[in-house]
């Protein structure tokens, strides 16, 4: 069955889906959404640049990055108040990276 002609029928329509039968409801709700894979790419992201931040402040930029990918999630996804904390995140790593990167470029007497 195409993706197309699920979306359309009606909630408590019987579908088949495999050997099972079940409600098109159900087959809606088990499919991961573009904007779900994106939001879970966005926490991973962040995840690991979190870890990664010690061995380089392109990590934290990185990082910054991420908090933007998951404030643009969190406000498509209607949870503005992620969004906003997300956003605000993604400003306070960005000046982590600039004090950081500075830091080490005095180390370096550059």
């Amino acid at each position: 069955m195409s993706r197309a002609n699920s979306r359309s029928r009606a909630i408590g329509e019987v579908v088949a889906l495999g050997d099972r039968v079940v409600e098109a409801e159900e087959v809606r709700e088990n499919r991961v959404n573009t904007l779900t894979a994106f939001g879970l790419f966005a926490v991973t992201a962040m995840l690991v640049c979190y870890g990664l931040e010690k061995r380089s402040p392109w990590f934290i930029l990185a990082f910054a990055a991420s908090c933007v990918m998951g404030s643009i999630y969190g406000f498509f996804q209607g949870a503005w108040p992620f969004g906003l904390v997300e956003s605000v995140w993604s400003l306070v790593a960005v000046r982590r990276w600039w004090i950081e990167k500075n830091l080490r470029r005095l180390d370096n007497g550059l």
